[in-house]
């Protein structure tokens, strides 16, 4: 296997198209002056995967220093079963998760690792940083079996009710510890608790959407799909909680357009959400760059009514230079809203007919499918990308499983100096 070598890149302001160096974990232009994400302009212009059988096989397009044992990436396969269904004759599913029979062998069973091991290889192989990363449960679950696997100091903050995600096939290592807002509270309040404690210059934010090496991870999907068809799609369908898949996926099509060998077509964009909680689906009807407004409650109400409590984020990329807003705008694309109903209809169809069960965001975005062609939104003869964002849970846990606890349940409404003093004590600080 070829030994990987850090990437040569640097980072762009979108709203500026400003250049500079990225200085090992920049997150923003420190000249910026508005909200706007920054990208990664590769030295590699042309899409060159490497002769690896990991994620690592994609290396040039993303912002690593070294590569991580157990990297498994997404697959994609020209699917049979379903495309019938739906009446599509060119519709590709990119699964990341656990189906072996496909060659799928992410142990998380979710794309979220694909972030993991993206974020995680960006970090210098020694360094004094602890990583913190907020999540609503599957992020939470990638970074730490990567963390663990790879003995990376991390701190993992979840909503305590989420906490039923965080299962695992073999016990996490010490160097990972779980952080739980109490019960009742959602992903924002994790997030606000993750952002107190990295007051400390101990702790290193991970930095969601503004990382470039998650959405790069991220947009491995479309590499995957792009390498097995030879050409660009059409659409591109997922359920998103901020959106930073379906932007990176953006990214990466303006970078494979630039290479010129895979066709010059901006894919539509087609995410999709839960319904009640539709804070960026009504924010996108409404025409409105700027979120529409939500009340801490309403918010907390509407994810304790969604089956996919992965689809929650009340703080989402979506206004900002570079975020989803632009995304849409840019592809042409739309946005789908689904019921607690038709994705527990779409998750059993898909597992009736493509032989694997899919988290509940996953039959999210299939539902949207199914939306989209009965309204005529995709064509039958279309190149169709359906990004299957995590699936095989039920293969994976027939191995047997563990499930984490956390280490401390803490309020974010306790003082930065309280949750530091609390957290330093778990890593003997």
């Amino acid at each position: 296997m070829e030994q990987l070598k850090p990437t040569r890149y640097q980072l762009e302001n979108v709203a500026t198209g400003r250049t500079f160096e990225d200085k090992g974990w920049s997150l923003t232009d420190p000249a910026g002056e508005k909200p706007s994400l920054v990208r990664a302009v590769y030295e590699t212009k042309e899409f060159e995967p490497l002769e690896r059988d990991d994620m690592y096989r994609y290396a040039k397009w993303l912002p690593v220093k070294r590569a991580l044992k157990g990297a498994y990436g997404p697959v994609t396969w020209k699917s049979e079963a379903l495309a019938r269904e739906l009446g599509l004759d060119k519709l590709y599913i990119t699964f990341t998760g656990w189906f072996p029979e496909r060659g799928a062998k992410v142990a998380t069973c979710s794309f979220k690792a694909t972030e993991a091991y993206s974020v995680c290889a960006r970090l210098p192989r020694k360094t004094d940083k602890i990583l913190v990363v907020q999540s609503a449960g599957n992020t939470a679950r990638a970074f730490a079996q990567v963390c663990s696997d790879n003995n990376i100091p991390l701190v993992i903050c979840i909503p305590k009710d989420n906490v039923d995600a965080l299962w695992f096939m073999k016990k996490l290592r010490p160097c990972v510890k779980i952080l739980a807002t109490p019960s009742g509270t959602d992903y924002f309040d994790a997030i606000s608790l993750g952002e107190k404690l990295c007051m400390a210059e101990r702790y290193l934010a991970e930095g969601g959407a503004k990382n470039v090496a998650r959405r790069d991870g991220m947009g491995t999907t479309l590499l995957s799909a792009v390498e097995t068809i030879g050409q660009l799609p059409d659409a591109y369908f997922q359920a998103v909680g901020s959106g930073t898949g379906t932007i990176a996926v953006w990214e990466n099509n303006l970078r494979l357009i630039a290479d010129g060998r895979y066709g010059s077509k901006k894919i539509r964009l087609y995410p999709s959400v839960n319904a009640p909680f539709t804070l960026m689906y009504d924010s996108w009807k409404a025409g409105s760059r700027a979120l529409v407004p939500i009340t801490p409650e309403e918010s907390r109400k509407k994810v304790a009514e969604i089956n996919a409590k992965v689809l929650s984020n009340r703080k989402p990329p979506y206004s900002l230079s570079g975020g989803l807003f632009d995304a849409l705008s840019d592809s042409h694309g739309d946005m789908y809203k689904v019921t607690n109903e038709d994705l527990l209809f779409w998750q059993r169809r898909f597992h009736a007919l493509e032989g694997v069960d899919i988290h509940p965001a996953a039959a999210v975005a299939t539902a949207s499918l199914y939306q989209a062609v009965k309204a005529g939104d995709v064509r039958k003869d279309e190149i169709i990308m359906l990004n299957v964002t995590g699936g095989g849970e039920e293969k994976a846990k027939s191995h047997g499983y563990y499930m984490a606890m956390p280490d401390l349940v803490l309020s974010p409404a306790l003082t930065e100096d309280e949750i530091i003093s609390q957290v330093d004590h778990l890593f003997g600080f």
